[in-house]
């Protein structure tokens, strides 16, 4: 596939964004999808990543993964203004969130997952929590846990070599000490990834790139689920590994506009 020109399509994106917004058309290519929507991602980024930040990276994801080129244009720009919305990067060394090509009855689609460490960003957002983490344990290590009434996690990693992963837990700790963790073996979690994520099948899919990782979300969004979080992290939650066929309603007028042409592209 064509390779995309990342300071080209910013040049262009600055001179279009000062004229009337570009309409789409089934000739367009998702980079110039992506230029025609700025103004909608601009209303949907939250103040800590910049419009020219965000665009520069979507378009350096296409650029690295040419599978997602060949993706259905109205799941990715979905997946893309998800992650704008929550305000996440895409597929950078942050692991904030990556987009997914996935084959779905032989038509690639994109897929958004939250990652490790954009989930632990969002659930900072919430003022009420103190501490939340997740730790793999392995073969070397001292490891004890209870559950009930009482419960207690004790984790006092080997000091020379470790062996594999046999165990992975994730905990918070709320400013008013209430406090929760799971834990899963490692035989679960394996389990786990076949069971609930479509995107395993794929080379991209962080489960075979970052296995640690996926394995520490899971085990926070399974301890989350005892937690005061708020609707919107809940919200933020649901999006995760799914993949989106329209825009969501609270966008503008514009993005409505786009969607019915997208849903005639794709």
């Amino acid at each position: 596939m064509e390779t995309i020109d990342i300071k080209q399509e910013l040049a262009s994106q600055a001179q279009t964004d000062s004229k009337k917004e570009v309409k789409l058309t089934k000739a367009m290519s998702i980079a110039e999808m992506i230029k025609a929507m700025m103004p909608e991602i601009k209303r949907a980024l939250p103040s800590m990543i910049t419009p020219e930040r965000f665009t520069r990276i979507a378009l350096s994801a296409l650029n690295n993964t040419p599978e997602l080129q060949a993706c259905t244009p109205m799941s990715f720009i979905s997946a893309l203004l998800n992650a704008a919305q929550l305000g996440l990067e895409i597929n950078s060394p942050l692991g904030h969130a990556y987009l997914i090509p996935y084959k779905n009855k032989g038509v690639l689609e994109c897929q958004f997952q939250i990652g490790y460490l954009g989930l632990i960003a969002l659930a900072y957002r919430n003022e009420l929590m103190q501490t939340i983490q997740a730790q793999c344990v392995y073969e070397n290590d001292e490891f004890l846990y209870e559950y009930g009434l009482n419960p207690k996690l004790v984790h006092r990693p080997a000091t020379s070599d470790r062996g594999e992963p046999v165990f992975f837990y994730g905990l918070f700790k709320m400013i008013n000490s209430g406090f929760g963790f799971c834990v899963m073996s490692k035989q679960e979690m394996d389990e786990f990834a076949r069971t609930y994520s479509k995107g395993l099948a794929s080379s991209f899919s962080p489960w075979k790139t970052s296995y640690n990782e996926m394995a520490k979300k899971t085990v926070i969004k399974q301890a989350l689920k005892y937690a005061p979080i708020k609707t919107d992290f809940q919200k933020a939650l649901s999006t995760d590994e799914s993949i989106k066929y329209a825009i969501s309603e609270d966008m503008t007028e514009a993005v409505n506009e786009i969607v019915s042409q997208n849903t005639e592209v794709a």
